[in-house]
């Protein structure tokens, strides 16, 4: 018989599981996103706490909605915020960003004139310009193909033109196209995801791509 006192031995147990901190801005797709990764495994708790943020072992930054909205989102508890977050950056805690949780990298968007991003990658974010039949936003299923920072371990071995979720009329052009992990095609071609350090980020929703995007969480909730 097992003594009462044993700790569980499951490489499952609560105690064994990540701690990702799913960034509440007031933008974004919070309860799909934490959904997606408690099911591959992680402990996903949605909060705009600094404190929680920072005693986190990841942090995922989803987003939809406006550039602006979304940062200003960050200025909350007077810009604490938004420090704890380029401070996890800087001390290298892994950081998962979706959708607008990619943008806010960036230096500015197009989308909101003035308003400052976090600036962890130089670069700006440009609206789509396409002639018919073209449509913007952009909504569907894209395939992908690898980029130059394509080497990083959350894409372990993710087939060439592997196909992702988007809902975006706005797309990140890095001034380092060395940072690319993924691009995909609308018209032009754009950058889908971003490689740099502790950090990926990417443009489509991995909560929505089905197990393509469930293998991205899996393995950012491993790392």
């Amino acid at each position: 018989m097992t003594a009462p006192n044993t700790p569980d031995p499951s490489p499952h147990a609560a105690s064994a599981r990540a701690h990702v901190a799913v960034v509440d801005t007031g933008s974004g797709n919070l309860r799909s996103v934490q959904k997606a990764l408690e099911a591959v495994g992680a402990h996903a708790e949605v909060t705009a706490d600094p404190d929680r943020i920072a005693r986190a072992d990841k942090i995922l930054v989803p987003g939809q909605g406006a550039f602006g909205s979304c940062v200003q989102g960050l200025s909350c508890h007077g810009g604490a915020l938004r420090q704890v977050v380029l401070e996890a950056i800087a001390r290298g805690i892994p950081y998962f960003g979706v959708c607008l949780g990619l943008q806010i990298l960036f230096e500015a968007s197009d989308e909101s004139p003035g308003v400052r991003g976090l600036g962890v990658i130089p670069g700006r974010v440009i609206r789509f310009d396409l002639p018919p039949p073209f449509k913007v936003p952009h909504m569907g299923w894209n395939p992908c193909t690898r980029g130059p920072a394509a080497g990083t371990p959350l894409l372990g071995d993710t087939p060439e033109a592997t196909s992702f979720y988007f809902v975006h009329s706005y797309y990140a052009a890095p001034a380092d196209a060395s940072v690319v992990a993924l691009f995909s095609d609308h018209g032009v071609p754009f950058c889908a995801a971003v490689a740099k350090d502790s950090i990926f980020a990417c443009q489509f929703h991995p909560e929505k791509s089905q197990e393509a995007g469930l293998a991205l969480l899996r393995r950012f909730v491993a790392s």
